[in-house]
C-alpha cells in the first residue's frame, strides 16, 4: 500500500467531514447550462450597472482553480470545458453552512454554482454565487500552478493532469475532432460516402509495413492488425460505390520518434473515374479547407518552417527533384551496374532487396530530396518497384502515376493512379514475393481475393491515403505526433 502525503492526508480528512455532513464526496448529477466562455462572450460589454440592472442567472460546472479565501467573503475561479471563469462566494449569499462547506474546498475539486452575472471593479466578468454545490473531493493536489507537468514523458502518461493544467493541450484536443468532421462534411460534400472496413486480417496488404499479430482462437488463426485501409476499399469500387472514404486506426510495429506512432489514424479515399491530378486537386482543396474553416488562416508555423497553405502547390517528378539537388539524370535509360556505380559514388547504400534501378532512385530521393520539400509540393512519378498497386504511367512503363504530399520534409499523404489490371496487379504481387525471400519483411502478401476483385471490373480510379495524425500536427502547429494524440504508445516506466 502506498503512503500518503501530507496532502493527500489532509484532503482525506476533509472528505470524511463531507461525509459527517450527510453529503456524497463524489456527487450526483448537476444540470450545467451554461459556460465560461459563452458567458465572458455574452456579457463582458455591459456594465456593472447594466448587469445589476438585467439580473441574469447563470448555473456552471467546473474544476477550482484558483482560491482567495478572506474570511466572510472569497474569490475562486472554476475551470470547465471553455476555458475558466471567477467566482465571487459570500456567507451573506449562500448562508453559514454552505460557506462553511466551501471553505473545506481545495483546489481541483469539482463543484456546480448557480449565480447572478456581474462585473467586479477590475473590468472582470464574475459570477456571484448564490447556490454553492459540491460535487467531487480531488484526493490528489494539482501540480504547482505555473509549471504544470513539466516533465514531457509525464504530460503524455497522465493526460488527464495534462490537460487540466495545459490551455495547449485543450486547445488541440478540442480542435482534432473538429478538423476531422471538416474532412469528413467536405467529402460527403463531393459525394462520397464514409464507410468501415476490418481491422483484422490474414493477408498483409495496401502497404509496405511490419505488423502486429494477434490469434483468433475460436478459428485457430494467426491474424494481423491491419496496416493499410487499401483493398477492401477498391473492393467497394468494383462493387459500384464509386466514392468511398474510411478514417481508422491502422497499426504498423515500428519504431517511435516524433512523427511515428504504432497506431495511427489514416484516412483513405478512393474516387472513381478520376486519376492522379484529380487527387492533388481534391487534395489541395481539403487542405485550403480546413485551414479557413478550422483555423481561420493560410499560412502555419510546422516543424520550424512557416507554411503557406494558398494558391496553387509545386508539382515536380521524383527523378526531376533529384536532378536539380544532385546533377543526376534518373530520365535517361540505365542498367543495374551503372545505378549501383552511382550509389556507390554517391554514398547511398543499397540492400540486397534494393538492387533495382528503381529501389535506387528512391533511395537518391530520400537522401537527397525529401527534407529539403518544405513547401507544399506534390512529388510524383514514382518507381514501378516500390509502388506494387499503382498504374504504370502511358508514357514512361518504369515510372507510376503516383504521387506522395511533403510538407516540412516530411510525407502527409500518398495517392495513385489505382492499378485496376489484375494481370498486372499479379505479376506486381508476385514480385513482392520475391522481395520478401531476399529480406524485406515489409513486402506484400498475394491477395488472390482482390485479383479476382479485379477480374470482374475496377473502374479507373484515383486513390489516396492520408496520415490524420501529421495532419493535425499541421493545422494545431505541433512538432511531435504525441501532441496530437490522447493517449500514445509509450515505453514501460522502469
Amino acid at each position: 500500500m502506498r503512503e500518503f502525503t501530507e496532502q493527500e492526508l489532509v484532503r482525506r480528512e476533509k472528505m470524511q467531514k463531507i461525509k459527517e455532513m450527510g453529503i456524497d464526496p463524489f456527487g450526483h448529477r448537476f444540470d450545467a447550462t451554461d459556460y465560461s466562455a459563452n458567458i465572458k462572450e455574452k456579457y463582458s460589454s455591459k456594465t456593472h450597472e447594466e448587469l445589476e440592472a438585467e439580473n441574469i442567472k447563470v448555473t456552471v460546472a467546473g474544476r477550482i482553480m484558483f482560491i482567495r479565501k478572506m474570511g466572510k467573503a472569497s474569490f475562486f475561479s472554476i475551470k470547465d470545458k471553455l476555458g475558466n471563469i471567477q467566482i465571487y462566494i459570500s456567507i451573506n449569499d449562500i448562508g453559514e453552512d454552505n460557506y462553511n462547506l466551501f471553505k473545506s474546498a481545495d483546489i481541483g475539486d469539482i463543484v456546480g454554482i448557480t449565480g447572478k452575472v456581474m462585473m467586479t471593479k477590475t473590468g472582470e466578468i464574475t459570477i456571484k454565487c448564490l447556490e454553492y454545490t459540491h460535487l467531487v473531493k480531488a484526493l490528489r493536489p494539482l501540480p504547482e500552478k505555473f509549471h504544470g507537468l513539466t516533465d514531457i514523458e509525464e504530460r503524455y502518461r497522465r493526460r488527464y493532469v495534462d490537460l487540466i493544467m495545459n490551455d495547449e493541450s485543450r486547445k488541440v484536443a478540442f480542435m482534432r475532432p473538429k478538423i476531422i468532421r471538416t474532412i469528413q462534411n467536405f467529402l460527403d460534400s463531393k459525394g462520397f460516402v464514409e464507410v468501415e472496413t476490418p481491422i483484422l486480417t490474414t493477408l498483409l496488404t495496401g502497404a509496405s509495413a511490419r505488423p502486429f499479430t494477434t490469434h483468433h482462437n475460436t478459428q485457430d488463426l494467426d491474424m494481423y492488425l491491419r496496416i493499410a485501409l487499401e483493398l477492401n476499399l477498391k473492393r467497394l469500387l468494383v462493387g459500384g460505390m464509386e466514392r468511398v472514404y474510411e478514417i481508422g486506426r491502422t497499426f504498423r510495429n515500428e519504431g517511435m520518434d516524433p512523427q511515428h506512432n504504432p497506431e495511427f489514424t489514416m484516412m483513405e479515399a478512393y474516387m472513381a473515374y478520376s486519376d492522379l491530378d484529380g487527387m492533388m486537386d481534391l487534395t489541395e482543396e481539403m487542405y485550403q479547407t480546413i485551414a479557413r474553416e478550422v483555423c481561420g488562416k493560410m499560412t502555419f508555423d510546422y516543424l520550424g518552417h512557416e507554411i503557406n497553405l494558398d494558391g496553387k502547390w509545386k508539382r515536380i517528378s521524383m527523378v526531376d527533384a533529384i536532378k536539380e539537388k544532385t546533377g543526376i539524370d534518373f530520365n535517361k535509360q540505365m542498367d543495374i551496374e551503372e545505378a549501383l556505380n552511382l550509389a556507390k559514388e554517391h554514398n547511398v547504400e543499397v540492400a540486397e532487396h534494393e538492387k533495382t534501378v528503381g529501389h535506387i532512385i528512391n533511395l537518391f530521393f530520400e537522401k537527397y530530396v525529401e527534407e529539403t520539400l518544405i513547401q507544399p509540393t506534390f512529388l510524383y512519378g514514382h518507381p514501378v518497384e516500390i509502388s506494387p498497386l499503382t498504374k504504370k504511367n502511358p508514357n514512361d512503363q518504369r515510372f507510376v502515376d503516383r504521387f506522395e504530399l511533403f510538407i516540412s520534409g516530411h510525407e502527409c499523404a500518398n495517392a495513385y493512379t489505382e492499378l485496376n489490371d489484375p494481370v498486372d496487379q499479379l505479376e506486381r504481387f508476385e514480385a513482392q514475393l520475391k522481395e520478401k525471400e531476399l529480406g524485406n519483411d515489409e513486402a506484400n502478401d498475394i491477395d488472390y481475393d482482390f485479383i479476382e476483385a479485379l477480374e470482374y471490373g475496377m473502374p479507373p480510379a484515383g486513390g489516396i491515403g492520408y496520415g490524420i495524425d501529421r495532419l493535425v500536427m499541421l493545422f494545431t502547429e505541433q512538432k511531435s505526433i504525441r501532441d496530437v494524440l490522447l493517449f500514445p504508445t509509450m515505453k514501460n516506466k522502469n
